[in-house]
């Protein structure tokens, strides 16, 4: 994937000097409205920081200011050792309320991804996975990890666990460029029913940041998901880790009303909610 390098602001350009709005809110605003004119596109690379101190006649520390909060705000994205670039757009994903998987929803939307699979084979369930797998400690389990690109740009980390009693098949299968869900239907005549899934941020250590291209300390998103079949075994554990800057997921909300039949409780919808200061879970039942 190619970048073009935009040209720094000339002399005067975007920075008031005697305006009272402080220099690094003029700087982002002035970002923003190249990034949203279309002047400057996705990938494009921003000047570097001394660049912009000279032309702009502004601080380092202004300048650096600016590019957090569009970095924290998911506008442009900065690579070690490599300069900030464009931001592409987030992927929305409704895998957190849709039991259709990663594959099936992407490539619905015109971005089919591909994997790397890192592992894929036979181990012992630790008490983690045995427990949510209704599985006794140390029975065999598949267990698959994989990356998953849009676009050659890693953006998920996934690691899968499965019964291998239910689906021997799978420790052998492609899943490169194929659907997991899809395989468990068609190969092994297993259709997931429902799912519990929970979402929460971390910050991205070393060996991860490498795998996903980002820098140590970035935000992802974790999923820890358990699926189940339609008599209610347990079919499928995985944890995912998702980038935090080019991922967001869409939920629907149902209000609940006890005064109007009409309405859909949230509880008929599967969607419990905490009490106060509490995690919210979404448990799924697909159509």
């Amino acid at each position: 994937m190619t970048s073009a390098k935009v040209s720094p602001p000339l002399p005067g350009e975007w920075i008031d000097h005697d305006s009272p709005i402080p220099y690094y809110l003029q700087l982002k605003e002035a970002f923003l409205k190249q990034i949203n004119d279309g002047k400057w596109n996705p990938g494009d690379q921003l000047p570097g920081e001394p660049e912009l101190c000279r032309s702009l006649d502004v601080s380092r520390t202004v300048v650096r200011q600016a590019l957090k909060e569009l970095t924290y705000e998911g506008y442009v994205t900065r690579r070690k050792g490599k300069g900030t670039f464009v931001a592409y757009p987030k992927y929305t994903e409704s895998a957190i309320q849709e039991l259709s998987g990663f594959y099936k929803y992407m490539a619905e939307i015109g971005h089919p991804p591909i994997s790397r699979v890192l592992k894929q084979g036979v181990v012992q369930a630790s008490q983690t996975v045995a427990s949510n797998l209704g599985l006794e400690p140390g029975a065999d389990v598949i267990e698959i990890e994989r990356l998953r690109f849009i676009r050659d740009e890693p953006l998920v980390l996934t690691t899968t666990y499965l019964p291998e009693s239910l689906c021997p098949k799978l420790k052998n299968a492609d899943l490169s460029r194929r659907s997991l869900y899809e395989f468990l239907e068609t190969e092994c005549q297993l259709v997931l029913a429902t799912g519990h899934r929970t979402i929460e941020a971390i910050s991205a250590d070393e060996e991860t940041a490498t795998r996903l291209n980002v820098e140590k300390g970035a935000p992802l998103l974790l999923i820890h998901s358990v699926s189940y079949l339609r008599d209610g075994t347990p079919i499928e554990y995985y944890h995912s880790l998702h980038r935090g800057d080019r991922s967001r997921f869409a939920v629907e909300l149902v209000r609940r009303s006890e005064r109007d039949p009409s309405f859909e409780s949230i509880s008929a919808r599967g969607i419990d909610l905490p009490p106060s200061g509490g995690e919210v879970i979404f448990k799924e039942t697909p159509d």
